[in-house]
């Protein structure tokens, strides 16, 4: 069922929480080949949800370990061109054993390597799913992308025009994530309004989210549904953990905790969802 035969609140509330359900029951394994920054964090955030996760990087082991693998998570913020190759060898089995695919372009823009590698990514490997902020989006729709080191800097009034432009492209589902989190596939927009300003005072907020993604992804075919899931409640999470939070070393702590307790009642009361076709 795709998520626009079933708009109403509640039901969309319920579906998200059968998602959870189902990662608790399967226990999907998320391969992350990923940002040394953010990998505990990542590890974290998907067994907050009830996933399990790898951080597998040789290219003498990627291919053999995302087979048994329910998604695929390449982030390329600590980037070296042997990772690349790792991603590209994991990628393709992952391709042929029908294993999404979710790519977190970090920094795209800011140098020619890392704006090579995201879009040689895309030529080689079918990618289901990208995330990324306004810029690096940007970058890889072929537009203008304006980055500071890995952060995305300035406007973002063109969002929704941009990401549906990548995943038309691409044939992909294309989330921007910001103030305003925008997901589609090019046909249905999803703008999602839950989040905190505290989630910008901590490191690895965009790569965790990635990940947990990638972690609703591994249960359910619809990708739009499991990224609107996923990115409702990082958001949700991210409110309630600032309510209770000091500054950011608490508010990291009460982050994994909210996610750890998501219940149906949470999500169907605090989503904040806007769907519409173009």
């Amino acid at each position: 069922m795709s998520i626009m035969t079933d708009i109403n609140k509640v039901n969309i509330g319920k579906r998200i929480y059968g998602m959870i359900e189902r990662i608790h029951q399967e226990r999907p394994l998320i391969h992350n080949i990923t940002n040394m920054v953010a990998m505990n964090d990542s590890a974290n955030i998907i067994l907050a949800v009830g996933g399990l996760p790898v951080m597998a990087h040789a290219q003498e082991e990627v291919g053999e370990m995302v087979k048994a693998a329910g998604a695929l998570v390449l982030n390329i913020g600590t980037l070296t061109p042997e990772q690349i190759e790792s991603m590209i060898i994991a990628g393709k089995v992952a391709n042929s054993l029908k294993i999404p695919v979710i790519l977190d372009p970090v920094g795209a823009g800011a140098t020619n390597l890392r704006t090579e590698s995201a879009l040689r990514l895309q030529e080689k490997i079918k990618i289901n799913i990208v995330r990324g902020n306004f810029a690096e989006i940007s970058i890889l729709a072929g537009l203008k992308g304006n980055i500071k080191g890995v952060e995305s800097i300035g406007t973002e009034k063109n969002s929704v025009e941009i990401a549906c432009s990548l995943a038309r492209k691409y044939n992909q589902v294309a989330i921007i994530t910001g103030k305003q989190d925008v997901v589609t596939d090019g046909k249905t927009v999803i703008e999602i309004d839950n989040g905190s300003p505290m989630l910008g005072t901590i490191t690895a907020t965009g790569c965790m989210v990635t990940s947990l993604i990638a972690t609703f992804a591994a249960v359910g075919e619809d990708y739009l549904l499991a990224s609107t899931g996923a990115l409702v409640c990082f958001g949700l999470a991210g409110e309630r953990a600032a309510v209770k939070a000091q500054g950011p070393g608490s508010f990291k702590v009460n982050l994994f905790d909210e996610i750890y307790n998501l219940n149906e009642k949470i999500i169907g009361e605090g989503l904040k969802v806007n769907i519409y076709e173009l």
